[in-house]
Order: C-alpha cells, then sequence, then structure tokens
C-alpha cells in the first residue's frame, strides 16, 4: 500500500517561503507522476503543479507560476514543492498525489493515492 506523508508547512508572513516535501513508501516511486494540489476552508482542492516521473517535464498553475518550483529526488523517494514570495491567498491544507505509471495532469481526478495534507497559512 502506498503512504504519502507530508511536511514542511507552517505560518508564515507575506513575502516569505516555505519548503513542502512529500516522501513516498510502500511503491516504486519513480513510476509515477506527482502532483500538489490545496484546499482552502470553503473551496474545492486545486491543483497547484505536477511533475513527470523523471523530473524533467513540470507544469504551474497560473497562481503559482513564477513562485513555485515542484521538484523530485526519485532516489529518496521525495517530492518538494519550494513555495516563495508567499501570499495570505496560498492559505490552504496542500496535498501531495501520485498517479500511477501516468502522465502529469491537473486533473484532481486522475490521481490514484494521496497524502494527509499539511497546513500552510501566510499572514499578511
Amino acid at each position: 500500500q502506498v503512504q504519502l506523508v507530508e511536511s514542511g508547512g507552517g505560518l508564515v508572513q507575506a513575502g516569505g517561503s516555505l519548503r513542502l516535501s512529500c516522501a513516498a513508501s510502500g511503491r516504486t516511486f519513480s513510476t509515477d507522476a506527482m502532483g500538489w494540489f490545496r484546499q482552502a476552508p470553503g473551496k474545492e482542492r486545486e491543483f497547484v503543479a505536477t511533475i513527470d516521473r523523471s523530473g524533467t517535464n513540470t507544469y504551474y498553475a497560473d497562481s503559482v507560476k513564477g513562485r513555485f518550483t515542484i521538484s523530485r529526488d526519485n532516489a529518496k523517494n521525495t517530492l518538494y514543492l519550494q513555495m516563495n514570495r508567499l501570499k495570505p491567498e496560498d492559505t490552504a491544507v496542500y496535498y501531495c498525489a501520485g498517479r500511477l505509471g501516468g502522465r502529469p495532469t491537473s486533473a484532481t481526478s486522475m490521481y490514484d493515492y494521496w497524502g494527509q495534507g499539511t497546513q500552510v497559512t501566510v499572514s499578511s
């Protein structure tokens, strides 16, 4: 059974940075596309970023493009999200997710396994 565990969330002032990590176990991580999503209170879960199996190709939501960077270390079975120039509207629970043997996609429904989430709060 695949398990994803996110870490690195917290409280930060606007303009600050955070780095989220997502550790995978129970599966060969390198065969799957991975993604980051977020959900703010009262809103639906939304796409943030996705990365292909090798880490060569990355895609971002317009709202985070140029500020966030997704990356992966397949040797460590770990996915990352570097978040810079954070804004109050980035406040949400952030989730990592994996797509079994698939290509990167922004569609939430196409991901097969999910982490439990980590809270990011950006104060103004």
